[in-house]
């Protein structure tokens, strides 16, 4: 358990350090020029399973290749008897290698309240991170394409299974 505490500790400064060094930087004096609001809508299906995910966001667009950001996480899912709700927060990291490939990392921290409508299961509620690593197809404002939760649990994820498809709009 303390070696998964430092792994997440860890992954948590490496994804902020990005963002603290370019808000850091005097020579960036049009920061907010380079910031893009925005965020994504996710949709997930599957055998008696939906999920639906909003995620307003925020990024800095540090170079032409490479922006990083914040967000935060509205999701809500039903699964046979179960429905869930969920909340978090969002790192964010896009990498460009052309115009119109995204490749991402974005790493999520969300509190699950989970209801069974039958008696056999206890409602539960706890902390669950998510790691998503995907690619995408679009514009500088504009990408679609799919993502993988390297972390994927089945027993206490949101999600039907470990890939789902994304859209993300920045303006």
């Amino acid at each position: 358990m303390k070696a998964i505490n430092r792994n997440f500790r860890l992954l948590i400064i490496v994804m902020i350090l990005p963002i603290i060094a370019v808000a850091q930087n005097p020579a960036n004096s049009d920061f907010w020029q380079r910031v893009n609001f925005g965020g994504g809508v996710g949709l997930n299906f599957g055998k008696n399973a939906f999920n639906i995910g909003l995620s307003p966001a925020a990024i800095y667009r540090a170079s032409d290749f490479y922006s990083v950001g914040a967000g935060l996480n509205f999701n809500y899912s039903k699964f046979d008897e179960a429905e869930l709700t969920a909340y978090g927060v969002s790192f964010l990291n896009y990498f460009n290698p052309i115009p119109q490939i995204q490749l991402s990392a974005e790493f999520d921290q969300m509190r699950i309240n989970r209801n069974f409508d039958n008696i056999l299961n206890a409602d539960d509620n706890y902390w669950l991170p998510a790691l998503h690593i995907g690619v995408g197809y679009g514009s500088r404002n504009f990408v679609f394409g799919i993502r993988y939760d390297v972390l994927y649990d089945d027993r206490r994820s949101i999600y039907a299974d470990p890939w789902s498809p994304f859209v993300r709009i920045y303006f």
